[in-house]
């Protein structure tokens, strides 16, 4: 919260307002032109997301006794991030059919999927066993596909003619089925994408000859990259799911519109950067949320110098953890959206469906809790009398437990029945365990906190990494709640808790640049035996020609938003190897155009530093020679970002009015007087000891026996143990 909200003559003036819709709360973070900031809170409205987005920016307006008529016409950045596109993928509904023309013989490739899709998003047993895995439901049926006899070959060169026929008979076919897209992706047509255009020339006039309004995606235009699962899997997904979330963000926009806000709304994006809704391709933002938190996570260590960050973001639905070294992130060229491979770039992170809203129920086989992945999302549990859920939810356990106050749980506006809580953990957990009813909720804790703690740590290891080389930055409504829990003798160098936790990821959306970014598949190589004017005139004038399209992608998706090509900063990416070797490496270059010897050299002295930094000196082999295997550009446009607070150091004893009352809690298999206090009343510089809970608008940080808190100076809580 903003520190100036206990003096009554400071006037705000909304500038930021960023949005994060997530699986069960609606964030808000709000920030003024003096870099003060408030967030708030709101149930998501999955149906229609811009009637959460409204009332979670009341939420945070209300700290600065402001309304949303009186807020929203200063503000001059807008950043949405959202879950219905993903919702969608991974419930495999959507308002509109889509159908495929694809290369004869590839009918069956959603069927099929990759051999990887089969276990993507299992638990680390299950990927073990081989009779667990199961291929995902395809994205769109047997029946709405049909071949189209055509082939391109690797090089780009025509094997088969396009049979036009076969392209006439695919659209007819469809159209009679009542598809509102038509999806074509031809083998290969990321090198050469004449067949592809040519099936859309003849697809768009039979459209108009028949009255249609069906629209045409050629994968070679929005995802032209390797690999025909994922490039098919992320074309579909652009049209299944992310063609109909257009609906949601205009609503958005309309909502910011109506309320008097001049301002146009960006969406993050899943690259880091954010994009406007009217973007040409919008999967790009169907994982948003988390990624806002990524970019928040790293724009607070550029800020306070922290240079290594391990991310880990706990909300309703999930946990999500990532890394950022040396203030960098890596990006993930083939990610994973619900139990499908994609083809688009995005910041790598790891998500286990684990988060405060998960059911929690007892195997009768095994007589054992089990927790999720199922969550009850924005309904909470069945503590949340106003809902209809009937299944016991990690959040029921901690107000059971008396972690969480039943009357200030979203600051009162949600009612909670603690006794609910209590009979229900006894009918569905604690009498079939034959155990006591608190003792059944510190189980559900233990047990959630247990695979927390090593899937974190597994994330970080996996990396080949120690938890020792990072601070952990710990945020998301449910993430100060189990913060000591998750994070306990894994010996991270410092654990952080911002004080906005709550409203972090919508923090982040806030921090990140509008930035749009196109790649490209390539197969360009640099043999050994060329001298650099030689390699500059061949591979240095391909890779120019590929930047170039690409440059002119991006400028065209600013001019959409009114943006001229003297405001955009371009960036250029090569993903690079040596000749032979499978994994490429990403490289930013220093160079915007390979036309010269020195600067192909240049580019070349950039990919072997960093291949040095990946792997080492002794790996490094460029007497094989080099291979640009993908090509990116990206453009930013800088835009006004958050500030992090500072504040003058007090002493280390809370100030009185911090101070909230003393209730009994259960720590560990017994109940302590526990001391509450107001999370945003303490003052920089207090120092707390555990057992005690300090209660915010939007989150709870619980603190336990064992454990102490001290405020620093930028409203950042440092987590340590007294053993």
């Amino acid at each position: 919260m903003a520190s100036s909200e206990d003096d009554p003559t400071t006037q705000h003036d909304a500038q930021i307002l960023s949005i994060d819709a997530g699986g069960t709360m609606t964030d808000t973070f709000l920030m003024d032109s003096n870099g003060e900031f408030t967030v708030g809170k709101a149930k998501t409205t999955p149906d229609d997301e811009s009637r959460g987005f409204i009332k979670s920016s009341q939420d945070a307006l209300e700290d600065w006794d402001l309304s949303v008529e009186e807020g929203f016409p200063d503000l001059v950045s807008t950043v949405y991030s959202g879950t219905a596109m993903l919702n969608r993928l991974v419930e495999r509904e959507s308002e509109v059919d889509v159908g495929i023309l694809i290369t004869g013989g590839m009918e069956d490739t959603l069927r099929m999927g990759r051999g990887r899709q089969s276990y993507t998003g299992y638990s680390y047993s299950d990927r073990l066993h081989v009779n667990t895995h199961k291929h995902p439901e395809p994205l769109i049926p047997r029946n709405r596909i049909r071949g189209v006899r055509e082939r391109i070959d690797v090089k780009g060169n025509t094997l088969v003619p396009l049979y036009e026929d076969d392209v006439r008979d695919g659209v007819n076919d469809l159209l009679d089925q009542g598809v509102d897209h038509i999806v074509v992706m031809f083998l290969h047509s990321y090198k050469n994408g004449e067949h592809e255009h040519r099936t859309a020339e003849i697809a768009r006039e039979i459209i108009d000859e028949r009255g249609a309004e069906t629209s045409v995606m050629l994968s070679s235009e929005y995802y032209p990259t390797l690999k025909e699962s994922e490039r098919l899997n992320t074309v579909t997904a652009e049209a299944f799911a992310a063609e109909p979330s257009r609906d949601q963000l205009s609503n958005i926009q309309e909502a910011v519109d109506e309320q008097g806000g001049n301002v146009g709304v960006r969406v993050m994006a899943s690259h880091g950067g954010t994009i406007d809704i009217n973007a040409n391709e919008l999967a790009r933002t169907l994982i948003s949320g988390p990624i806002g938190g990524m970019i928040g996570a790293n724009y607070f260590g550029q800020k306070l110098d922290y240079n290594n960050l391990v991310c880990t973001d706990i909300g309703g639905t999930s946990f999500d953890m990532g890394i950022i070294i040396d203030n960098d992130w890596q990006i993930d060229y083939s990610p994973e959206m619900a139990r499908l491979l994609l083809s688009l770039p995005m910041v790598n992170m790891e998500s286990v469906g684990a988060g405060t809203g998960s059911y929690v129920r007892v195997n009768p086989t095994f007589d054992k809790i089990e927790l999720g992945p199922e969550s009850a999302g924005d309904q909470v549990g069945v503590s949340a009398v106003e809902t209809d859920v009937e299944t016991v939810t990690v959040t029921d356990c901690h107000v059971a437990m008396g972690w969480i106050n039943p009357e200030n749980f979203l600051g009162g506006d949600m009612p909670i029945d603690r006794e609910v809580a209590e009979q229900e953990i006894k009918e569905q957990i604690a009498d079939p365990l034959d155990m006591g009813v608190y003792e059944a909720a510190q189980g559900v804790i233990d047990i959630l906190e247990s695979k927390l703690r090593n899937d974190l740590e597994a994330v970080v290891t996996g990396e080949g990494y120690a938890p020792s080389n990072f601070k952990c930055l710990s945020y998301g409504g449910g993430g100060p709640v189990h913060t000591a829990g998750y994070t306990k003798d894994l010996g991270f160098d410092e654990v952080l808790i911002p004080e906005w936790a709550a409203g972090f990821s919508a923090f982040g959306c806030g921090a990140a640049d509008y930035e749009y970014r196109y790649d490209q598949t390539t197969s360009i190589d640099i043999d050994p035996d060329l001298s650099m004017e030689e390699a500059a005139a061949t591979a240095g004038e391909a890779l120019t020609e590929v930047w170039t399209n690409l440059e002119q992608k991006v400028e065209n998706e600013f001019e959409n938003s009114n943006i001229g090509r003297d405001e955009i900063e371009f960036q250029y990416n090569i993903l690079g190897q040596y000749q032979g070797q499978l994994n490429s490496i990403d490289i930013e270059s220093p160079v915007g155009r390979v036309d010269s010897p020195e600067k192909l050299e240049q580019l070349l002295d950039t990919f072997e530093e960093g291949y040095r930094r990946q792997y080492s000196e002794e790996a490094r082999s460029p007497e094989l020679g080099h291979t640009i295997t993908q090509a990116s550009v990206r453009g930013v446009r800088d835009v006004v970002k958050p500030e992090i607070p500072t504040e003058e150091l007090q002493g280390p004893e809370p100030p009185a009015d911090a101070y909230k009352e003393t209730r009994e809690a259960y720590w560990d298999g017994e109940w302590l007087d526990t001391e509450i206090y107001d999370l945003h009343a303490l003052q920089p510089g207090n120092e707390l000891s555990g057992p005690a809970v300090l209660e915010g608008a939007a989150t709870t940080y619980a603190l336990p026996p064992d454990c102490e808190t001290w405020l620093d100076e930028h409203r950042v809580h440092h987590l340590t143990t007294t053993e």
